[in-house]
């Protein structure tokens, strides 16, 4: 179905799609039922947001460039068809993306509903840890899913999202992601990405389950503070290029969309599969720090409930839930 003009936005996924065409600005003011300079007024604005449009004497109106962002229509570009994105909530600057998403799915949002940032003030990680969430440099999103399973189904989904957004780094920017349980993806050792999944739920059934992802993209070594500069990195940094964060954001929630509806049709095997596949942690001695004790010894794998798996020094296996994985001496 082709796209109608109502508004600046839909205005410019017209000319995204129309790939370096001109296209008459009297079209699209007879399409959207406004005055063409009513379109003059949104193609200004958007170059006040960053966008090159050319206007062609008798011929019309041609995107040339468009700025490093994640609007709805840069994402929709990227995306494409697919199916799995229902609605794109985006903001120039938040604290966190994750109560916005967490109020948007008690509102009913619907399944595949995206929250995304530019910036994040108060960006969290796991036991409401900070997160550096520099403004224009990042991916800082939140997924509202709502699958039909109980709730004790629902911490797979931390691994599902660390499986595809491996998968998207991969296809997007060429280079080695790994992922360390139960939440980080490291390249070359250090932290690139970080997942939080939190819940909604009924004691039988899950009413949403949100997805957050922090994953650092064009960030440039100095863009770190100092205490993170050691443990640290971003996909620029160490692919030596810059990175297209729409094009990233759009094969994250493609793969997020593929992995979740694999899950839903065939269980967690292939998931579990491709996640120790691409495992920084199975194979290794590690120290699993708990609140109450740590637990050394070798990783071996994960469960199909998403438990990782440790085998101690006496040759005991003990399940961890929850924990933070550090390397053991």
């Amino acid at each position: 179905m082709e796209l109608k003009v109502k508004d600046k936005e839909s205005l410019l996924r017209r000319l995204m799609e129309a790939g370096g065409e001109p296209v008459s600005g009297q079209m699209l003011a007879d399409e959207a039922g406004v005055s063409r300079t009513a379109v003059w007024k949104w193609v200004r604005e958007l170059e006040e947001e960053g966008y090159t449009v050319r206007s062609i004497r008798k011929k019309g109106y041609v995107l040339e460039a468009s700025p490093d962002r994640l609007t709805p229509a840069l994402l929709r570009k990227h995306l494409k068809d697919d199916s799995f994105v229902s609605e794109i909530i985006y903001f120039e600057t938040v604290g966190s993306t994750m109560p916005i998403a967490h109020r948007e799915a008690q509102n009913g949002a619907p399944d595949g509903t995206v929250i995304v940032a530019e910036e994040q003030t108060e960006g969290r990680g796991r036991l409401a840890r900070p997160w550096s969430s520099t403004a224009g440099k990042g991916i800082w999103m939140s997924v509202i899913l709502k699958p039909d399973i109980p709730p004790h189904r629902a911490p797979q989904f931390t691994l599902i999202a660390a499986v595809s957004i491996c998968r998207a780094i991969r296809e997007t920017a060429d280079v080695e992601v790994r992922i360390k349980w139960p939440n980080d993806l490291l390249i070359g050792g250090r932290k690139v990405t970080g997942i939080l999944t939190e819940l909604q739920a009924e004691p039988d059934r899950v009413q949403a389950i949100i997805i957050g992802t922090g994953i650092n993209v064009n960030q440039e070594p100095e863009d770190f503070p100092e205490e993170l500069a050691d443990i640290a990195t971003s996909i620029r940094i160490e692919s030596g290029q810059p990175v297209d964060r729409a094009a990233l954001a759009a094969a994250v929630l493609r793969n997020i969309g593929f992995y979740s509806r694999l899950y839903l049709e065939e269980g967690f095997a292939p998931i579990k599969g491709l996640w120790e596949e691409n495992s920084d942690t199975i194979g290794r001695k590690v120290n699993a720090v708990m609140m109450r004790e740590t637990v050394t010894g070798t990783a071996i794998g994960i469960t199909e409930d998403g438990v990782l798996e440790i085998r101690t020094e006496d040759g005991r296996i003990r399940g961890i839930y929850s924990a933070d994985i550090e390397p053991a001496e």
